[in-house]
């Protein structure tokens, strides 16, 4: 439709306004095409008549609906003018109190001239990782977008940062290089991003000035690049500064200062590091009161040179290098004091005895004659000779300031070049992101040539914005498949080729600057010549020293005079030449080079996007405006190469007030710093941008019912705006969005109006009509009545006469008298009839009383009779039921007194059976010893028979050979003869002997081999028969402690049983079940009597076979029949034991009688053995290592007779060599003794063996003894026991008589218990469960007891309850049971926290073993082992589940059983017994807690990564209330698209689903109760927090509407914590701060009721938080209020006493403290088995 069409009744308009620029009013009158005036009505309510053209038709703009005013982006706005955006701004600014706009790309920023508390690093951390448009406006969202960039694009940034003085340019380029360092840390030591950030209060002292408009006025230009590495840390920076006001230094205007650092400096001359530099007050030097103010309100200048020095020594610029900075500075200060006198005739001179003059000369060490000389001097070089001239004092003057302005200059370079090399650092540069601080667009009242280089710099700026917004338009158009038109835009370029083309200004300023005497207007004139013919360029009308320029914003008169002298920036060379020759290092260096490079840059590879203007053939162009248009070049060159993102500031008022809007002041900004322009070019194509899914729920009130049930959105949103907007050229359909003209979106707004009034009028009709029907009703009916008693009255009136009452009155008289008459006689005769009826009734009544009489006593007899019947049958069954229950006691008192004997006898046989063994190894000893002496001795006799034997033989042939050397010489021939007969002989001799030797040996080898034979075999039996004793002992104590068990619990029954007796006596009607209980329980005693039966019987035959073992070798078997008992089915009686003892007892004596026997044989034995040995010291004999080892005699035989055979090979020899017998014979005597002589050794080794046999026989002698001795303590205390039997016996005796007293009693109560029948229905309920418990237990008792039978051999009871492992198996354990278990296991599940009750008993056992090394292996294993589990899964939510809880259920494992009394106290007497004993475990104690308070906040924080992303879409954005629609057209930066898809939508269901999955993984790990409501908790506040945040971030989010979404939200929370049980956690008290801002966002915010009752209901809200909802209270539409600035301020005074935190942020990363809460197990360790799939069969259960 057309744009006219929409000026109709009501709509409004804007029309200008000399005071407020623009002034809104309402059309009273539609506009038709024609008409000459437009009638309005203003605000004041006057009437105005807008003329209006009908030719042109040149309408005022309208105004935008309320519901599009205050947005977050301008280019959402309807329509898109000057009065819009102003409007905008102010309704943000003044009644918002919000600072930042969007203006498209553009963030316009106001001065709230206040601090802000939206600046923390909770608000830098809100904003990161989120998309532009999904906050609200804020420079962290412009520096964000830039990192974000950078990081995905992996291109350079700029953020350009541009507005006029006071603008707060400075403050926000802080505040985005701050976001970056805290966003990207270096991680390393060298804190670049501290570094960065400390530059700020440098640069601001040397380069910042308090002016007019601004106390911290930036002077110069800057360009920082911050560099980042490829993981996008920072590594460094460099900065580039432009044209520094260096005028500033010698000259400042009224209300002005110089730069800050001669402040700081002034302010700290008393301190001692000053003193050298005799600073004196601030007032006292000129250049630093030239303007009057030395201060600024709030700035204490010397915290801010504590601040300057502080950020130098952080830079690592030492105290050297600042110590030279001050004195330069101090230099100035001295100079600018410096007096120059007029001395007359043109000339000037500076006194000698200046002290000023003498310290400047001090503290630079140059000469002060020279400069004083050539302060006042001028050399003139001329063709023939060099002329020295005197000048006047007021160029001396400009000399001096030109000289300290000179430098001011070269310092401020130097220490900017010092801050870049400071912030340069290792490491290659990836990207940068340049933060550009630049003087915006100035026009005062006098503009000179700073002014000049400012707006041209914004030209080129300008000129760049507009080419980046038109390829911004283009891109949106053709990712949107939008057919692209040419948008007409403002193009700067001929004011730029104004200014730097060729015959430019700049390009003549050069060029008059050469000529030594051009001036101002000289060079005024040539730009008049030259220029004249350009548009752009004006001759003002009443001056002759000014020019104006057409710049994009507005035009600028500049004043010439200055320009020239300013651009040349000359400094004598004489002055030049002093300073560097000076002897000040720092100094000097600043002038040695002629040419001063730029401030260096880091090589970035940029190219301009179009080549620059080149400059006019000029050789040595090194004036200020060359030197500006070159770093200006190399400035826009970078640019062009990054992306840009801008940043527009805005100054609202010329007063520094706080939230004072000047919209004139506004206005010129606005137009400009560019933001006008980008209005005017997004209102010339489709500004308004809607997405389908914001147009639907919008304006869904306006479709049709077929429309509205069509699935496909998109397209019904198509059909929808084809029928309400006719023209398709007023809309373009993206693929994404739909593109609206200007005012379209108004005009849809209109009929979404128009629909809503006619919905209200409709509603308003009928309720009206309802209303007034029911009104019309009531009244009619009351007419009605009304009427009925009038007309009554008036024919009561009309009828009555006085005759007529008279006639009334007698006629009420006679009835009364004749009624009376009538009652009387009715009343006689009901008297009669009822005293009649009476009679009758009470002789009936009388009569059946007495019958019934009758009956009850009959009654009483029979119930007399019956009831004693009853009694005593009660009485009889009562007793045997007693008696029942005595016998079982007693039988259970008998029993229990038999385990206890049969205890005491097993551990005498098991003494016995020790003592057998012994006995039956010291006999296997004797006999062993026994047949190696027989041995012994028969080798003895035949050894000396045989020794006997070959002394005759040796000693005979020694005669002959005797008589034959006699006679040899006698008779020689017979001594052949008798040589050789003797040789025959000692031949024979010899085999016989030899022959008999092999027999004997061969005899021995077979009795030894069968010696040994019998040996090992009586070795194989008794080793046998010593296992099976053992295996018998094992049995019987399996045995014994089984029946020590039974005994226990059968007590436990019994005892049960007695106090059910007690309970059952008043209860009758339980004895018949109580009777067959009784039954069951006696055949489980008799079963048990033949169990014990069985086990006596085995007992008796066990005692005969330890009787045969002990005495079968020795007694004969008549004996031992004697010893054993014939009756074997009374052994199990006493007695009978007793008589079994006894038999014990004498085969004892027996074998003690036998021992004895053996004992007097062997000492028999050993006399004779000593008489042998004397006679065998008499002997000589050859045999060699006779007896050499006990066990082995008759090897050293055999070794004897091999050495005796070889020896005897030598007579053959000795025969054979007759001849020779007269030299051999002294030979053999030496050998013979030699023999003799080791034969001697021999026999004194025998003695000693024989000796040593005989004290190990009188040791086992007195080992005998001593078992005897034990025998006979043995037997005395068993008569002992016997005795204390008969003490029991007595005792039973005197039980049995209390309990017949018992009995006695029992007898006088059963006539108590017919009184207590009506109490038996509750009781037998309570038996059965009694009963059912019993036989449960009985069962259970049973099943252990044949699981014990069946296991390994019992343990004693202290040890149950604890796992045992080998050292070497410790790394299988950790391994199996920590590293590689997995959480999901179905053991696991079934048994929560089985790893830490498995880890706990097996340190329960090194505890007990009392082994501290293997304790402390074990509990430092498990420690690294969770850390390492943890450490490499940090990111597992079921892994960290499961490991808190098992961490958790250890530690509280451990204080269960550290036998301190505070964790005790719930233990069972079971768990007391099993604490430990040995070691303190607390060291361990505390590192487990420190370990699970590690494990849970990294648990949480899983958990919160997980939420986290569902919060804010679940919480705030998904509607969960239907038809209850909040959304806004959000212009071009609109929200992230996981919005609107469909797919990846999170709602609150999504929250709580996640919940439960995190509830149901903490459960199903056992995780205790408190610990899951730590986590909910947590949880929780994190959800609350987070939602909190958003909303005082996203002013989209505060509407009445959003606030019923959150409360909704919030009680489906609730109900979760009700379904899960988790009230008590107080999670919900973490939500009240969300709550109650729910809660304000729907309540009536209009009267001071209103705020009385927020400040009494926002109790958790801070000041801060609640003035910001109500500032950010965005009505959704027409029909909501606005929150009014006067209301906001009656809240704020009502909580101006309230303390708290005045940050706007809730913590998100806030933990609450976790704590451990103790809570005993009931788990039984005894009872719990390790599954064979954790494979750990190594461990065993103790």
């Amino acid at each position: 439709m057309a744009l006219s069409e929409l000026y109709t009744k009501y709509n409004r308009v804007w029309i200008p306004d000399a005071e407020h620029v623009w002034k809104s009013a309402e059309i009273l009158k539609d506009f038709q095409n024609g008409d000459n005036v437009l009638e309005l009505l203003l605000e004041d309510g006057t009437e105005h008549y807008y003329p209006v053209d009908p030719s042109k038709l040149q309408l005022p703009p309208l105004r935008n609906p309320d519901i599009l005013v205050g947005e977050n982006d301008l280019t959402a706005l309807s329509y898109l003018h000057e009065p819009a955006v102003l409007h905008n701004l102010k309704v943000r600014f003044v009644e918002s109190r919000i600072i930042y706009t969007y203006c498209g790309i553009i963030l316009v920023a106001v001065n709230p001239y206040k601090q802000r508390h939206v600046y923390g690093d909770a608000i830098i951390h809100a904003y990161s990782g989120q998309n532009m448009g999904d906050m609200d406006p804020h420079i962290f969202a412009v520096a964000e977008e830039a990192y974000k960039q950078m990081a995905r694009n992996h291109t350079n940034q700029s953020i350009i940062v541009s507005g006029e003085s006071g603008a707060g340019k400075t403050v926000s380029a802080r505040y985005a290089m701050r976001y970056f360092a805290v966003v990207s840390k270096s991680g390393s030591k060298t804190r670049v991003e501290d570094k960065v950030l400390a530059s700020n209060p440098i640069t601001e002292a040397i380069g910042n000035a308090k002016t007019t408009r601004n106390d911290n006025s930036s002077r110069f230009g800057k360009y920082t690049e911050i560099s980042f590495d490829r993981r996008y840390r920072i590594i460094g920076a460099n900065m580039r500064t432009y044209l520094l006001e260096k005028s500033r230094v010698v000259f400042q205007t009224e209300n002005e200062r110089n730069y800050h650092i001669f402040y700081q400096m002034c302010s700290c001359a008393h301190l001692p590091e000053f003193k050298t530099l005799r600073l004196l007050s601030a007032d006292k030097f000129e250049y630093t009161c030239m303007g009057g103010e030395i201060t600024i309100e709030g700035v204490d200048d010397e915290k801010d040179m504590e601040e300057t020095r502080r950020t130098f020594s952080l830079l690592g610029l030492n105290e050297d290098f600042q110590s030279d900075v001050f004195k330069v500075l101090a230099a100035i200060l001295h100079l600018g004091n410096m007096e120059i006198r007029n001395s007359g005739d043109g000339k000037s001179s500076v006194p000698p005895s200046d002290p000023h003059l003498a310290v400047f000369c001090e503290l630079l060490d140059v000469s002060a004659e020279e400069l004083s000389r050539w302060l006042c001097h001028r050399r003139i070089v001329l063709v023939v000779e060099t002329v020295v001239k005197p000048v006047p004092k007021e160029r001396a003057v400009n000399a001096r300031d030109a000289l300290a302005k000179q430098i001011y200059a070269h310092l401020f370079d130097c220490i900017i070049n010092k801050i870049n090399t400071a912030l340069q650092v290792p490491g290659k540069q990836h990207a940068f992101i340049g933060v550009l601080d630049i003087y915006g667009f100035e026009t005062f009242d006098i503009n000179s040539f700073e002014q000049f280089c400012i707006n041209y710099a914004n030209e080129k700026l300008q000129q760049q914005f507009n080419l980046h917004v038109f390829k911004l338009e283009q891109e949106e158009y053709m990712k949107e498949d939008i057919p692209w038109t040419l948008i007409d835009f403002y193009d700067n370029q001929p004011v730029i080729d104004l200014i730097e083309a060729k015959m430019g200004i700049l390009d003549l300023l050069d060029e008059e600057c050469l000529f030594p005497q051009g001036t101002d207007r000289s060079w005024l004139q040539k730009l008049f010549n030259y220029l004249d013919a350009n548009p752009l360029f004006e001759k003002p009308r009443l001056s002759n020293e000014a020019f104006v320029i057409q710049h994009f914003a507005d035009k600028v008169e500049y004043q010439c005079r200055g320009f020239l002298e300013k651009n040349r920036d000359t400094l004598y060379e004489e002055l030049i030449d002093i300073l560097r020759d000076s002897k000040f290092p720092f100094l000097a260096n600043f002038f040695r080079e002629e040419e001063q490079s730029t401030v260096k840059t880091k090589a970035v590879k940029v190219r301009p996007a179009r080549p620059a203007v080149k400059p006019a053939n000029k050789q040595l162009r090194t004036s200020v405006g060359d030197k500006f248009c070159s770093s200006l070049s190399l400035l826009m060159e970078t640019l062009n190469a990054t992306t840009p993102h801008y940043v527009r500031c805005i100054k609202p008022n010329d007063e520094k007030l706080p939230f004072e809007y000047d919209s004139r002041r506004v206005v010129q900004q606005l137009r400009a710093c560019g933001v006008l322009e980008t209005i005017r070019i997004s209102a010339q194509s489709y500004p308004s941008r809607w997405t389908y899914i914001e147009f639907y729920s919008r304006y869904s009130i306006l479709m049709s019912h077929q429309e509205g049930d069509l699935s496909d959105k998109k397209q019904t949103c198509k059909n929808v705006l084809q029928r309400l907007i006719q023209d398709p050229n007023q809309y373009k359909f993206g693929r994404t969005k739909i593109f609206f003209r200007a005012g379209q979106v108004a005009y849809l707004e209109k009929l979404r109006l128009d629909r809503l009034r006619g919905a209200c009028v409709t509603l308003q009709k009928h309720v009206r009509g309802w209303s007034q029907k029911r009104k019309y009703l009531r009244m009619r009916e009351a007419a009605i009545i009304l009427q009925l008693y009038i007309r009554g009255k008036r024919t009561i009136r009309k009828t009555v006469t006085a005759a007529t009452l008279k006639q009334g009155w007698a006629t009420l008289m006679i009835q009364r008298y004749w009624r009376g008459y009538r009652m009387r006689q009715i009343f006689h005769v009901v008297r009669l009839a009822s005293i009649t009826i009476q009679a009758f009734t009470r002789g009936w009544m009388a009569r059946k009383r007495y019958k019934k009489m009758m009956e009850e006593q009959k009654a009483l007899i029979l119930q007399k009779y019956a009831r004693a019947w009853l009694a005593r049958r009660r009485f009889q069954t009562m007793r045997r039921l007693v008696i029942n229950v005595q016998l079982s006691f007693r039988v259970q008192q008998l029993r229990k007194k038999i385990d206890e004997q049969n205890k005491e006898n097993r551990g005498l046989m098991e003494r016995l059976t020790s003592l057998a063994n012994s006995h039956s190894h010291t006999v296997d000893k004797l006999q062993g010893l026994e047949a190696q002496l027989e041995k012994s001795t028969n080798q003895k006799v035949s050894l000396e028979a045989r020794e006997k034997k070959a002394k005759e033989d040796a000693s005979l042939t020694t005669t002959q050979l005797q008589k034959k050397i006699d006679a040899l010489n006698l008779e020689k021939q017979n001594v052949e003869k008798q040589f050789e007969a003797s040789t025959k002989e000692a031949k024979e001799s010899f085999d016989h002997i030899k022959r008999n030797l092999l027999e004997e040996k061969e005899h021995e080898a077979r009795f030894r081999k069968i010696a040994e034979n019998n040996t090992e075999i009586q070795t194989q039996d008794h080793e046998k028969e010593v296992e099976t004793l053992k295996e018998e002992i094992k049995r019987l104590k399996e045995e014994r402690v089984g029946l020590q068990r039974k005994v226990e619990e059968g007590g436990q029954v019994n005892s049960d049983l007695e106090e059910q007796v007690v309970q059952l006596t008043k209860h009758v009607k339980a004895i018949p079940e109580l009777r067959r209980d009784l039954n069951n329980l006696q055949n489980q005693r008799n079963n048990m009597d033949r169990k014990m039966k069985q086990q006596s019987e085995e007992a008796r035959a066990k005692m005969n076979d330890i009787t045969r073992q002990l005495l079968g070798g020795v007694v004969e078997e008549t004996v031992l029949l004697g010893l054993t008992p014939d009756d074997s089915e009374k052994i199990y009686e006493f007695e009978d034991l007793l008589a079994a003892f006894d038999g014990l007892q004498k085969a004892s004596r027996i074998l003690e009688s036998h021992q004895r026997e053996q004992k007097e044989h062997f000492e028999t034995q050993a006399e004779g053995l000593k008489m042998k040995v004397d006679h065998l010291q008499n002997e000589n004999s050859k045999l060699q290592n006779l007896f050499q080892e006990k066990s082995n005699v008759n090897e050293n035989i055999r070794q004897e007779v091999s050495r005796l055979s070889s020896e005897n090979s030598v007579l053959p020899e000795l025969k054979l060599q007759a001849l020779e017998l007269q030299r051999q014979k002294q030979e053999l005597e030496t050998h013979v003794e030699e023999q003799s002589r080791e034969l001697a050794e021999k026999t004194e080794e025998i003695t000693n063996v024989l000796q040593k046999k005989v004290k190990e026989e009188s040791s086992q002698r007195r080992h005998f003894e001593e078992k005897a001795g034990e025998l006979e303590e043995l037997k005395s205390e068993l008569q002992g026991r016997v005795e204390e039997l008969g003490e029991e016996n007595d005792h039973l005796k005197r039980q049995l008589l209390m309990e017949r007293e018992a009995k006695s009693k029992l007898r006088q109560e059963t006539s108590l218990l017919t009184a207590e029948n009506m109490d038996f229905e509750e009781q037998l309920d309570q038996k059965d469960r009694l009963l059912k418990k019993l036989q449960n237990q009985i069962k259970s008792l049973e099943t252990s007891q044949k699981a014990k039978q069946t296991s390994a051999p019992a343990i004693p009871k202290d040890y149950l309850g604890m796992l045992e492992y080998k050292r070497e198996d410790e790394s299988r354990l950790i391994q199996n049971i920590i590293l590689d278990l997995k959480p999901k296991g179905v053991v696991v599940n079934l048994i929560p926290s089985l790893p830490a009750y498995i880890l706990f008993m097996c340190v329960r056992h090194a505890d007990y073993l009392n082994d501290e090394v293997k304790l402390k292996s074990l509990m430092n294993a498990i420690i690294s082992a969770v850390k390492k589990v943890i450490m490499s899964h940090l990111k597992d939510f079921d892994l960290l589940s499961f490991w808190l809880s098992n961490m958790y259920q250890l530690l509280n494992c451990l204080k269960q059983y550290s036998g301190e009394e505070e964790f005790l106290k719930q233990n069972t007497p079971g768990q007391k017994k099993n604490c430990l004993q040995n070691f303190d475990l607390s060291e361990h104690r505390q590192i487990l807690s420190d370990l699970a308070i590690q494990i849970y906040h990294q648990f949480v924080s899983v958990m919160e990564k997980t939420l986290t992303p569902a919060i804010v879409p679940g919480m705030l954005e998904h509607e969960s209330l239907q038809g209850i629609s909040s959304m806004k057209p959000t212009g071009v930066r609109k929200r992230s698209d996981s919005i609107y898809d469909d797919s990846e939508t999170h709602t609150i269901s999504s929250i709580v689903q996640q919940l439960s999955a995190f509830h149901s993984t903490m459960s199903q790990h056992g995780m205790e109760q408190g610990l899951i409501k730590q986590a909910v908790k947590q949880m929780f506040y994190l959800v609350g927090a987070t939602t909190l945040n958003n909303i005082m971030l996203r002013k989209d989010m505060c509407s009445c509407r959003k606030g019923m979404q959150i409360r909704c939200n919030i009680s489906y929370l609730e109900e979760w914590l009700k379904e899960k049980e988790l009230q008590s956690s107080n999670a919900i008290d973490t939500l009240r701060p969300l709550s109650q801002a729910a809660w304000l966002l729907q309540v009536n915010k209009s009267t001071d009721d209103d705020a009385k009752e927020i400040t009494e209901q926002c109790t958790e809200l801070n000041p801060v938080q609640i003035v910001k909802i109500l500032n950010s209270y965005t009505p959704i539409d027409d029909f909501e209020k606005r929150v009014t600035p006067a209301f906001v301020r009656k809240v704020q005074s009502l909580l101006h006493d309230r303390e708290g935190s005045t940050q706007l942020m809730l913590g998100s990363d806030y933990r609450f403290q976790v704590t451990f809460p103790f809570r005993s197990s009931s788990q039984a360790l005894e009872l719990l088995q390790v599954p064979s799939s954790l494979h750990l069969g190594f461990l065993i259960r103790v």
